[in-house]
């Protein structure tokens, strides 16, 4: 197998880092989380229709690019490099997926073209704030993560017109501005609960004018931006009363395909997660060795220091580490059948959540680090690191924390299996790091 990236990968990595250079600093980044959208609208607008960042993943016919998880993980990865406020994750690794997985010819042709071109955003609603559950990232997404049907969660009713949902979900990503929603909810009441996928177009319609409404508002549904650690990772709460809805997919639902439909768009948003992180780690990382070349103390540049040396250089080892594992949980979710997928083709169990939980704990550390070896500076306002560090602390909080990752996807690959741990993976002897479950010689991305 071979390890390389395509000339087409290459291309585009190359492509975004040098559009996200020139258009896309920390000024600007800070200023636009601060509008009402929470994320540059015009740069977004650029990203999805010149270089069709949405749709990457998304097969040509839907009007997606054609690639596949190892392409968005790259493009995640320049934009965690830029600390990009976006839609991208929660339209591209959250909703996209979901329809295409199960939406009917219908949903996927009115829907996934919009999607892939930045027309529409998107976004998985889940209550509870239990969406790494949903996704089978930190437990088994049994259905229980969506309220059992209890008061609570968000409730779904069959109606003349269709469905009506009704119920509240905090720290949706791009809850506030997303135009379609895909709604986890509960139906059949309690003794029969089960849990189903919704869609919500919460876009209003075009005015006579042909522009959209930017109020994108419908009865009865209310949207609140919330105030969240990282200002560059925008949630919302939902609020939902009786709200108008169809049911994703055909027929009267499947349990069973919705939850195997979560469990794998886990694995392509973990991956593409991950791969974020590690690229807001490298430029924290980057951004730190250049400034310990010029602050000088004691007549010397501070990063002549062994002290400090070997501090960066630990930094350099665990960021390379988090880097290929993302890359493989990347390549392990297209890989659709290979020598390294599950038995039915799908990711090799685990991966995924190993992957996050190393990069979270990368982009973790190296920010830490980076905050100190800025000194006094590094702890202000101003400063750049502090985006760092919000960023990796949020996204623990978000779908972490980083040890119930971990044993989830010691859980998942079976390392626990009559109560024996594998040699070399784990905590045990021969043990050399939290990288992916079993690591190829190469792997071809």
């Amino acid at each position: 197998m071979d390890a390389a990236f395509t000339e087409e990968q290459h291309e585009i990595r190359r492509t975004l880092r040098e559009l996200l250079l020139k258009r896309c600093g920390p000024d600007g980044g800070k200023a636009a989380v601060r509008t009402p959208p929470g994320y540059d609208q015009e740069l977004w607008r650029e990203l999805a229709g010149r270089l069709g960042l949405p749709g990457l993943a998304l097969p040509a016919a839907y009007g997606g690019v054609g690639c596949g998880p190892t392409e968005l993980a790259l493009a995640c990865e320049e934009t965690g490099r830029a600390v990009l406020p976006s839609p991208l994750i929660a339209t591209a690794a959250l909703a996209a997926p979901l329809i295409l997985a199960l939406g009917s010819a219908r949903q996927r042709e009115g829907l996934l073209p919009a999607l892939a071109t930045g027309e529409l955003t998107g976004t998985l609603v889940v209550p509870g704030g239990q969406l790494a559950t949903a996704l089978a990232l930190t437990g088994p997404n049994d259905g229980g993560w969506a309220g059992g049907g209890r008061a609570g969660g968000i409730q779904a009713r069959p109606a003349d017109d269709g469905w009506r949902l009704y119920g509240e979900a905090g720290q949706v990503l791009a809850g506030h501005t997303a135009e379609v929603l895909v709604v986890a909810a509960h139906t059949g009441g309690y003794a029969r609960s089960r849990t189903l996928l919704f869609l919500v177009r919460a876009a209003a319609a075009d005015g006579p004018d042909g522009r959209r409404d930017d109020v994108l508002g419908i009865p009865g549904l209310l949207r609140t931006r919330q105030t969240a650690l990282d200002e560059t990772r925008a949630q919302a709460r939902l609020e939902l009363r009786e709200i108008p809805a169809e049911l994703l997919g055909e027929g009267d639902g499947d349990e069973a395909a919705v939850t195997a439909a979560l469990a794998a768009t886990g694995v392509v948003a973990a991956a593409a997660l991950a791969a974020e992180a590690v690229g807001t780690a490298d430029a924290a990382l980057t951004r730190t060795v250049a400034y310990v070349k010029e602050r000088e103390q004691f007549g010397r540049p501070i990063g002549s220091f062994q002290a400090v040396q070997h501090r960066l250089a630990d930094l350099y080892v665990r960021l390379q580490a988090a880097r290929s594992a993302a890359y493989y949980a990347a390549w392990s979710a297209g890989s659709n059948g290979s020598e390294v997928a599950g038995p039915d083709g799908a990711a090799e169990p685990g991966a995924a959540a190993l992957a996050l939980a190393q990069a979270l704990e990368t982009l973790r550390t190296v920010a830490a680090e980076a905050v100190q070896l800025h000194g006094g500076i590094g702890f202000t306002w101003e400063h750049e690191a502090q985006l760092y560090f919000k960023r990796a602390a949020g996204d623990e909080l978000l779908l972490g924390p980083v040890h119930r990752l971990r044993a989830r996807a010691a859980e998942e690959a079976g390392l626990f299996a009559g109560g024996a741990v594998q040699a070399g993976v784990g905590g045990g002897p021969g043990h050399s790091g939290p990288a992916a479950v079993r690591a190829p010689e190469a792997v071809d991305v």
